[in-house]
């Protein structure tokens, strides 16, 4: 099992540790509730060096990217970020992850933990028919980069304190590669996970004690926390983003997922793998979709519950589910037969043998 550059610092404060994609990572301090209210309200620094990082350079940079994503990476421009996936060419998904423009012939790709090995031999098997060099165009630098996502109202604030330049006026999705407390070239862009702003910044492993301190003492006046993955959960489902491995996966595809939005088929995207497959499924309608949902019996949804109609025949399974500390509601995501997936639906969740009534609504679950 992997540690981070941080995993000490999570011991010595005492975090509940547990595996997770491989690496000893920490679920949460003081209680996943407290932690996912100082982030809606405050500011709370997660360790996310576990994603992954990988670039893509050259020439040739642009048209690969086009050909192995969804979407259209021809819109972007320096400093702009992009949610985006990698279809599988079977009609699933490898991976979601956020591709960064420094340039037509520079990316950056922050991909999933988990995924980091699959994505990086999927991405090796298609390096050659475009004539990019592994090792040299396309590079896993993964294990020699550290992550801190900084979230929640306060987050920027506190962040400014450490950067010259001015990140207050970044609109999200963007990024700039700049100095952060002293350490050079950190690259700082406002792509959270939780709904509630702030940033994320990537330094080399030797900046990590550095960048660590620095926003701990920034923040200190804010009331900054340390947050583990356990509120980083239920503060992306409240948003309704997905998690790969639970909502998303190499059995679904994006149009199921609601990913429709970063799935381009005009004449600039051109091609890319999966294209045909994904305009046949669009054209004969999708049987099934993913839904967001609220439970109006008591109880909690849960990964792979079985989703019922009335009768208590199965229509589908959640893939995530918990009770949100900020709605204060029952809440899950799950992929349901259609016409089971319009708006005020009503389903059914199997809980130990019970069927309990829930409602699909429309997503996010927390609104500022």
């Amino acid at each position: 099992m992997k540690n981070t550059v941080f995993t000490e610092k999570h011991i010595a404060l005492g975090a509940k540790m547990a595996p997770f994609a491989g690496y000893n990572m920490p679920i949460q301090y003081k209680g996943i509730n407290e932690e996912h209210t100082t982030v809606r309200e405050g500011v709370g620094v997660f360790d996310v060096s576990h994603m992954g990082e990988i670039w893509v350079c050259g020439p040739k940079a642009l048209p690969f990217m086009q050909y192995v994503s969804s979407n259209d990476a021809s819109v972007l421009f320096p400093g702009k970020a992009q949610y985006t996936c990698f279809p599988n060419g079977k009609g699933g998904i490898v991976d979601d992850f956020i591709l960064y423009c420094f340039s037509t012939e520079k990316y950056l790709l922050a991909v999933n933990a988990a995924n980091i090995e699959k994505d990086w031999n999927h991405l090796c098997a298609i390096a050659p028919k475009f004539g990019l060099e592994v090792g040299k165009e396309l590079v896993n630098a993964s294990d020699a980069t550290c992550q801190l996502a900084i979230q929640g109202p306060k987050a920027m604030e506190v962040m400014q304190k450490l950067c010259k330049e001015d990140i207050l006026s970044m609109e999200y999705y963007t990024f700039k590669q700049l100095e952060v407390a002293g350490i050079p070239d950190a690259i700082l862009s406002t792509t959270g996970y939780t709904g509630s702003g702030g940033c994320e910044v990537y330094v080399p492993n030797e900046y990590g004690d550095q960048l660590w301190k620095a926003v701990f003492e920034a923040g200190e006046p804010f009331g900054i926390q340390p947050i583990g993955l356990g509120a980083r959960d239920t503060l992306r489902l409240e948003m309704g983003f997905c998690l790969y491995g639970n909502d998303i996966d190499d059995t679904t595809s994006p149009l199921e997922a609601g990913l429709g939005w970063i799935t381009k088929f005009n004449d600039v995207k051109g091609d890319f793998i999966d294209k045909q497959y994904l305009l046949d499924q669009k054209a004969a309608g999708l049987k099934r979709k993913l839904v967001g949902f609220e439970l109006v019996d008591r109880g909690i949804a849960r990964h792979e519950m079985p989703i019922c109609d009335a009768e208590g025949k199965q229509i589908g399974h959640v893939t995530s589910g918990t009770m949100g500390p900020s709605v204060k509601k029952a809440i899950g995501m799950g992929y349901v037969d259609v016409p089971y997936n319009k708006v005020g639906s009503e389903i059914f969740i199997e809980v130990r043998g019970k069927l309990l009534k829930a409602e699909v609504v429309k997503m996010p679950f927390y609104k500022k």
